[in-house]
Parts: structure tokens; C-alpha cells; sequence
């Protein structure tokens, strides 16, 4: 997997769906991600610097670059880049395999069908913020992990959500595993 981080991020982020997302008991398939590389990429946070902020983008490949959006919601990245240039991908929804009681409580809900469907909301249910940002994720032992498992048959592309425009909103840098569009976040009506 580390092998796959190390190549360009739009690469790794089709790469990563369908890789199981795992924390203590919880575990979740990961269904859909957005890719953002800071060499060309004006909505990337380390485009033009590095920062304390964004310090993990630029650190070794398969490392959880975690921050806090607008103020509330927790947002999961993992490191993806060759030679050490900035780049991650948001880890955007997941398909709940496990701990859906731990996802429950964490979530305050108890609708299954929307539990992992936005980064605020998966990391929300799984417990994710500041504290895990820059571990190994690719680390068996880390707390917080990705595992390998087999990619999606087909993977439905479209532009990332939640962009102003004219900050390359319109990247068709969005990767849906279209087997499991059900658990993906809205919208849905851009994927091709």
C-alpha cells in the first residue's frame, strides 16, 4: 500500500476506496475520496508553503494529515506524494462494517444509511481529530489504520464538494466506488 501512496495522489485516491478504514473496534470501508496536490492545486492547503498546519502533507507517504474545517467538523487526510511534494487525500465517506454501536454514540444518531456519508461525519462516528494527526496509518499497530483490500470494479469520477469556485472546482478529482454509491456523500448527480 505505502507503494501506491508514493505515486502521484490521484492514483492513490482511486487506490484507496475500497481499503478498510480501522479504529479500535470500528471499521468502514472506504467508498469515496478526493485527491489535492499542492504543485497545481489552489484548494490544496499546502499550495505555495508549508505551514505547522499542513506540516503532515509533506511528511513520508501513508501519514493522517488531520484538521479542523470551518471551525467544526474534523477532517481525515492520508499523505500522498512522490519525492516529498505536498499532496493527501481526503478520506470522504465509508460503508460501516463494524462497531456501528461506537459509530452510533459518537454520531448522536441512529440512521446507519448516513452514519460515514461526509469527512465531518466519519470522523465524527469514529472518533477522529487533532490528537491522530501525522501517525503511521499504514502502521498495523497504530491506533488509527488503513488496511489493504481489494479496489472497486468501477470507480465514478466528478468535481470535489464544498469548493468556492475558481479554486479548481471543477478538478473531476472525486472518486466514488460506484458499487457502493449508496454510502457515498451528496451530491451525487456530477459523478460520471
Amino acid at each position: 500500500m505505502r507503494a501506491v501512496l508514493e505515486r502521484d495522489v490521484l492514483e492513490a485516491s482511486q487506490r484507496l476506496l475500497g481499503c478498510i478504514l480501522v479504529h479500535g473496534p470500528m471499521r468502514a470501508r472506504i467508498v469515496e475520496t478526493e485527491g489535492y496536490r499542492a504543485e497545481d492545486d489552489p484548494a490544496c492547503h499546502a499550495y505555495r508553503k508549508t505551514t505547522m498546519r499542513n506540516a503532515a502533507m509533506f511528511g513520508p507517504p501513508g501519514r493522517a494529515y488531520v484538521y479542523l474545517n470551518y471551525g467544526m467538523h474534523w477532517m481525515l487526510n492520508v499523505s500522498a506524494h512522490p519525492n516529498g511534494q505536498a499532496a493527501a487525500v481526503l478520506i470522504r465517506a465509508a460503508e460501516p462494517l463494524e462497531g456501528l454501536e461506537r459509530m452510533r454514540e459518537n454520531r448522536g444518531v441512529e440512521a446507519v444509511g448516513n452514519l460515514l456519508s461526509g469527512p465531518g461525519k466519519l470522523c465524527r462516528a469514529f472518533g477522529i481529530d487533532r490528537g491522530l494527526n501525522d501517525i503511521d496509518l499504514l502502521d498495523p499497530s497504530s491506533e488509527l489504520r488503513i488496511e489493504s483490500a481489494p479496489p472497486p470494479g468501477r470507480i465514478l469520477t466528478g468535481p470535489r464538494i464544498g469548493l468556492a469556485i475558481g479554486k479548481a472546482h471543477d478538478f473531476p478529482w472525486r472518486y466514488v466506488d460506484a458499487d457502493r454509491i449508496e454510502w457515498a456523500s451528496r451530491p451525487i448527480k456530477d459523478l460520471r
